[in-house]
């Protein structure tokens, strides 16, 4: 699986499959990436229905450079594996499994996308939404350094985590901090994307802000949404800003001299710098060109 790390994920939006408004109205959208959702969002009663007219969107296509992640059924419920079926016969970038709980799980849905006949390159996305999963955290990353391994990225389902843990959703999200923590050091030490989970307060904009900022501050990607309204608040949030790029450009030229060849630590606009910096400097440079890019094809 290439590497997914410099792709902006900034904002992940849910659409509910079993909305065909919905599916149209989220090609025009700034989202960065969409789940085109065949679990939550989609009652027991309309699932089949919902995985027809998300098979047909996707194929279709009209999406732009948005990143398409289908969210299918749990491979347990009677929907999982026509799911996944039809996904992967739709083709779009990824397919996200909910409820991944151990190392087994993740094979499972790599079992059944190969059986499937996914194509190279279809990536593995997984919820993390269980204690048990937060348990065996350490061996569900581990699996995205297996050979050939699709999973490249990481949901979190707070609300499922919140309601397992008979936590609160408090604003600082104090009850949750444990269970974020954790799945970001496994992500991070297994080169995985990691995203954070939904804000349920659609009309709480500075409440929003707030958890945004924090999701940033704690090194999340991204984070998954559930309006529209949630969009441009938060691609803004989980943008570098001009100053911080600039930044980063100007330790990536230092760097580069001649005359500093060899060097770790430099002096860069009175600041001094570490190699380290560079190579968060060059991140961050990525990022930004790759958000740039992104936006000007959305114009």
């Amino acid at each position: 699986m290439a590497d997914q790390t410099a792709r902006p994920r900034r904002s992940v939006l849910y659409m509910p499959g079993s909305n065909a408004r919905a599916l149209e109205k989220a090609r025009d959208l700034k989202a960065d990436a969409l789940i085109l959702d065949l679990e939550d969002a989609v009652a027991p009663d309309a699932k089949e229905e919902a995985r027809t007219q998300v098979s047909a969107a996707v194929k279709e296509g009209g999406y732009g450079k948005r990143e398409i992640a289908i969210r299918v059924n749990g491979l347990d419920t009677p929907w999982g594996r026509d799911d996944i079926r039809a996904a992967v016969a739709a083709g779009p970038d990824a397919i996200l499994v909910p409820k991944i709980n151990s190392a087994a799980d993740v094979e499972r849905a790599e079992e059944a996308l190969s059986d499937a006949g996914a194509r190279p390159g279809l990536q593995l996305w997984c919820m993390i939404e269980t204690p048990l999963a937060l348990l065996n955290i350490q061996a569900i990353a581990a699996k995205a350094r297996e050979l050939a391994s699709r999973m490249s990225v990481w949901v979190m389902g707070t609300n499922d985590i919140a309601k397992e843990l008979r936590a609160a959703h408090t604003p600082e999200r104090v009850p949750m901090l444990a269970s974020l923590g954790l799945a970001l050091l496994a992500a991070r030490a297994y080169g995985l994307v990691i995203l954070d989970g939904v804000y349920n307060d659609i009309k709480n904009e500075e409440g929003f802000a707030a958890i945004c900022e924090q999701g940033r501050d704690m090194g999340f990607d991204g984070k998954t949404l559930i309006h529209p309204s949630q969009l441009e608040p938060c691609n803004r949030i989980f943008s570098p800003d001009a100053e911080t790029v600039a930044q980063a450009r100007a330790t990536i030229a230092a760097f580069k001299l001649p005359e500093n060849k060899g060097k770790g630590v430099l002096k860069v606009e009175g600041r001094m710098v570490e190699i380290l910096h560079a190579e968060i400097a060059e991140r961050i440079v990525a990022i930004a060109d790759a958000i740039a890019e992104l936006e000007e094809v959305a114009e």
